[in-house]
């Protein structure tokens, strides 16, 4: 791997906004340190991280004294910063795509993803825990909208509609990727691209998650995207710093079917 210049990652499990600049870091080749935050224990609200990043908000990531968040936004740096592949095609007009993807996913399709992921995972997992500990932890989230968030996933806040419209979302969404994937191997073109790692860190859980709807039968294109990408050394690498077998379970079988 190429010299880290001392990079250190600040994360949750390698899935979604952690895993996007984590296997980007990976495939670019660059050394980092690792530093787990556990998103279920509040690590991200507590003193010692809000004094790195006082947004309380996870991933982040410093590199030669200067802090990074938002992880699509750290994705870019890392492809720019670093030599190593290319994570972004040539053509203007792919380059247009990747970042249409990165558009789309960041501010349409993943947030659905999330609120689902909320309200069945993350929700339920702290829900029973001491009321006067999550009041605490919940008053200590520094944006006001986290706030909000994390009231409605613990307790279970989100609305029929709210729900309903991400579901919708979700299955509109899966039908824009499997006709994109039907045109070109990747999402950008057909080279690999940040677009695929976007979305792969989303989308890698739809087969266990919604197995009706990303099937072999119903959505071969995804399908073979999903074993393409999980298939590569860098996806393996990054999913080795998982601490919840949830999660991992969700990805062992696409790993195993792509061997």
């Amino acid at each position: 791997m190429s010299s880290s210049n001392d990079v250190t990652l600040y994360h949750w499990e390698p899935n979604a906004n952690s895993g996007k600049p984590m296997l980007t870091l990976i495939e670019k080749g660059v050394a980092f340190n690792s530093h787990y935050l556990d998103l279920l224990s509040f690590d991200q609200h507590k003193p010692d991280y809000l004094a790195i990043n006082p947004m309380g908000t996870i991933p982040a990531m410093t590199h030669s004294g200067r802090l990074l968040n938002e992880s699509t936004a750290m994705m870019e740096y890392v492809e720019e910063a670093f030599p190593g592949p290319s994570m972004m095609p040539e053509d203007p007009v792919d380059r247009w795509r990747v970042r249409w993807w990165m558009k789309y996913l960041d501010q349409w399709l993943c947030p659905s993803f999330s609120m689902i992921g909320w309200s069945i995972f993350i929700g339920p997992q702290v829900r029973a825990r001491d009321p006067e500990e999550l009041k605490a932890a919940i008053d200590r989230i520094p944006l006001p909208e986290r706030r909000t968030a994390w009231r409605k996933a613990i307790y279970g806040l989100f609305s029929e509609a709210e729900l309903a419209e991400s579901t919708r979302r979700v299955k509109l969404g899966i039908t824009k990727l499997e006709e994109a994937l039907g045109q070109r191997a990747y999402l950008g073109s057909d080279q690999y691209s940040l677009a695929d790692i976007n979305c792969f860190n989303s989308a890698y859980g739809l087969p266990s998650m919604q197995p009706d709807d990303v099937n072999d039968a119903k959505t071969p294109n995804i399908m073979r995207w999903l074993r393409a990408i999980a298939r590569r050394p860098a996806v393996r690498e990054t999913w080795a710093y998982s601490r919840v077998p949830r999660f991992a379970e969700r990805i062992i079988p696409l790993i195993e079917e792509a061997a």
